[in-house]
């Protein structure tokens, strides 16, 4: 969590530098640790958590790659369990008027369980597995997909879902992954 928290105190001291480059600030609730496909992992960690996110306008350099929006965020478990901060790219794509799709990917710094801290095969090892993710890396991809809803020129509402893995590219076993759901609000900078 101390890690988390200065990368969060890092992010929010570099802010009102790059303040005319922010597109819009997201602040939202995830609901934390959902079954999506395989739910043997999913409710192991409680609490909801609360997120917070920077959204970037696109450089014209990423104009090759759809044009995406950079993004830094952060996410605080109210129960103590996996937090994390992330940095991105977020595309945006009408659907209609008012109503936009934002698929993102990006890389994201935890402090979760990483591995079990008990020998394998003991009471203990199967207590942890039972009621702890076990992430397999400390750093992992963020995926994610969201729904907004242009509610005003300057404010939107947004349903977001996300998954963080290491793929079994940042890392090696381990890698039951994290699926979070929720809703932010949006308060857009034109």
């Amino acid at each position: 969590m101390r890690n988390v928290l200065l990368a969060a105190t890092a992010v929010a001291a570099i802010a009102p530098t790059a303040h005319a480059q922010i597109d819009s600030v997201r602040v939202g609730v995830m609901q934390h640790n959902i079954c999506v496909a395989d739910c043997k992992n999913a409710d192991k960690e409680d609490g909801p958590n609360i997120v917070g996110e920077m959204r970037f306008t696109s450089p014209d350099w990423l104009g090759w790659a759809g044009s995406p929006h950079p993004y830094l965020m952060a996410s605080a478990n109210t129960a103590g369990n996996t937090s994390y901060v992330a940095g991105g790219l977020e595309w945006d794509f009408q659907l209609a008027p008012g109503w936009h799709v934002e698929p993102g990917f990006g890389y994201a710094l935890h402090d979760g369980y990483v591995q079990n801290k008990f020998a394998n095969g003991t009471p203990g090892s199967a207590t942890f597995s039972e009621e702890h993710v076990l992430l397999g890396s400390r750093d992992l991809f963020r995926s994610s997909l969201a729904l907004t809803w242009d509610m005003s020129n300057d404010f939107a509402l947004q349903a977001i879902y996300e998954h963080l893995s290491h793929g079994q590219i940042l890392g090696k076993g381990r890698n039951q992954g994290l699926d979070e759901i929720g809703l932010r609000a949006v308060w857009k900078f034109k």
